[in-house]
């Protein structure tokens, strides 16, 4: 009988992260360049205890105790978003699977699919929130307007009405998408043996600058509803086999009565 607490326990347990990872799908919905999640789900093996208390086979079919269902980790979807365009010069959007390099604190290593831009007070070219971007584009102070190519060459058009080249953004990207780590507002960061291979734009499948862009989320709401609700009922299922257990119980303590 402990095994239906266990194994409705586990379960209850690989469906609540599910809930969580859809969650945040919906609630990012409108973010710019969001990359969803998908749950998916994996059968857990157990060894049948024998007689003399050493662990049998792996039974892969059936609930045995100590079996159940676990959540893979699921690496982000890199799938495309749709590219809305804004009339912002400022907004920087990518066509494509590539990764704008950041420099983080510290001089970490910090990807970014691109999104609103600033300047810092020091003239770098940065990120919304500040975090400049590795290709160290340093605007003029007389600069009147940012020009960003499709090939990532980024021009300033100063007060004299000269248009000067300031550098080039290039694009990264990484064997396996399984090698990001999601961070808060839209920034990833790879894990320590992840090698970032270098490529200017349109190289390997690495894409397109799109200035005066965003990148929507790849997130389609409808499905999203759909497996939430589908999970949802999953969840009930097992909370009531929970139940039905403990009402078992209950009648086989009282019989001992």
């Amino acid at each position: 009988m402990n095994g239906a607490f266990e194994v409705g326990a586990v379960a209850l347990r690989a469906e609540q992260l599910a809930l969580e990872m859809i969650a945040n799908n919906i609630a990012n919905v409108n973010s710019p360049a969001f990359k969803r999640s998908e749950p998916r789900f994996s059968e857990i093996l157990a060894r049948q205890p024998q007689a003399d208390g050493i662990g049998g086979a792996l039974a892969p079919s059936g609930l045995p105790e100590g079996g159940g269902v676990r959540i893979i980790p699921q690496a982000m979807l890199f799938a495309q978003g749709e590219i809305r365009p804004t009339g912002n010069p400022m907004d920087l959007a990518i066509e494509g699977q590539g990764l704008i390099e950041l420099m983080g604190p510290s001089g970490q290593d910090l990807l970014w699919r691109g999104g609103p831009l600033r300047v810092n007070e020091d003239g770098l070219l940065a990120t919304a929130d500040g975090i400049p971007l590795r290709a160290g584009i340093v605007m003029p102070l007389d600069a009147q307007s940012l020009s960003i190519s499709s090939a990532g060459i980024v021009s300033a058009l100063t007060s004299s009405d000269e248009s000067v080249e300031l550098g080039q953004i290039r694009l990264v990207r990484v064997e396996h998408e399984d090698a990001l780590e999601r961070l808060d507002n839209g920034l990833l960061r790879p894990f320590e043996d992840t090698r970032l291979i270098d490529s200017a734009a349109g190289e390997d499948g690495t894409g397109w600058f799109r200035q005066g862009s965003l990148e929507g989320s790849n997130v389609e709401l409808s499905e999203e509803m759909v497996k939430m609700l589908i999970i949802q009922r999953a969840f009930a299922a097992n909370a009531q086999a929970i139940q039905a257990a403990d009402q078992l119980a209950a009648i086989t303590n009282n019989l001992k009565k």
